[in-house]
């Protein structure tokens, strides 16, 4: 199996503080600069997994860069540079404590709910007889918070604005941006024969202004379904074949681990860690339509650490 990082240790010049996610490492550089290093680690209900998954990192970093460029001229956005296949340099903005979360389908949590008997989620009325996989009448934003650890939690737009967590107005912002990014990663997947299923984003506040921050349409953040054979497959109730995280959870509901108290994460062989590798490199060159370059990984710290010096460096003189 290739080598992996899933910790990371840098000391960049003007560092000020590190914050390490379930997935991403991102340091504050200076009072304004945020270098966030996508590692391949792996979560599944909010659960971070115990092996890496080899050029996963690259696969995240390079797809949220491909539509972070593609979505700039509709909603401004924090990245400034891509110094490295694994890491993204840009902004810092004040993140807003939600994630917006929008629907085009029944499927995934929303159905395991719905299949609870849930008739609203989020505050959104959901139609009565309904099947997996079923498009929405309207794309719908079901939020979550965001938690500093443990799982996020759904909230409905009228809780978000009643908690103090955005404003009415930032929300408004917030809730036309994600629609918009929604029908532009929509119109991009349709083009590659895909069907984006559901994403979610996150905003933040720079210059009093509200911008996108962190990942866009990667398989950790949406669902992808493909296009052909979609309605025979749903007319059939079968599963979708699709191109997401979702296999992951359902191989762990396989083996009866969804992250409650008491479950012990399976065996991650090496060849299913590497069969997940595949099916990212796959996602990665079906939704940009672009080959997957797989980046020397004999020394990946080492390799890091030069690229965003560089780019620092770069950044520094042209101020």
């Amino acid at each position: 199996m290739a080598t992996t990082l899933t910790k990371t240790d840098f000391n960049f010049p003007g560092q000020t503080d590190v914050y390490h996610g379930k997935v991403r490492d991102v340091y504050s550089i200076d009072p304004d600069l945020l270098a966030m290093v996508a590692t391949d680690r792996i979560s599944a209900f909010d659960v971070i997994l115990p092996k890496g998954i080899p050029y996963k990192g690259q696969v995240l970093n390079q797809i949220a860069t491909y539509f972070l460029e593609a979505t700039q001229d509709i909603v401004p956005n924090w990245r400034l540079a891509t110094p490295d296949p694994m890491v993204t340099v840009g902004t810092r903005a004040e993140g807003f404590k939600v994630e917006m979360i929008i629907r085009g389908y029944l499927t995934g949590s929303a159905w395991r709910e719905y299949q609870n008997g849930c008739r609203e989620l989020c505050g959104v009325k959901l139609p009565e007889g309904m099947r997996e996989n079923e498009k929405f009448p309207e794309p719908i934003i079901t939020p979550t918070t965001k938690a500093e650890a443990g799982h996020d939690e759904n909230i409905s737009k009228e809780e978000i604005i009643a908690q103090g967590l955005v404003s009415a107005e930032d929300y408004a912002v917030m809730e036309d941006y994600t629609r918009k990014l929604f029908k532009r990663g929509t119109e991009m997947a349709a083009e590659k024969g895909l069907i984006l299923v559901d994403t979610k984003y996150e905003f933040g506040k720079h210059d009093g202004k509200v911008i996108l921050i962190d990942e866009i349409h990667t398989p950790d953040s949406s669902r992808y379904f493909y296009a052909e054979g979609y309605e025979e497959r749903f007319e059939k109730g079968e599963p979708q074949k699709q191109l997401s995280k979702e296999f992951v959870r359902q191989w762990l509901i396989e083996h009866d681990f969804m992250g409650k108290a008491g479950q012990t994460v399976p065996e991650m062989s090496d060849e299913f860690c590497d069969s997940v590798s595949e099916r990212y490199i796959e996602l990665y060159e079906k939704v940009t339509g672009q080959q997957f370059v797989k980046a020397d990984e004999t020394d990946l710290t080492k390799r890091i650490a030069l690229n965003v010096l560089d780019c620092l460096e770069n950044l520094k003189s042209r101020r």
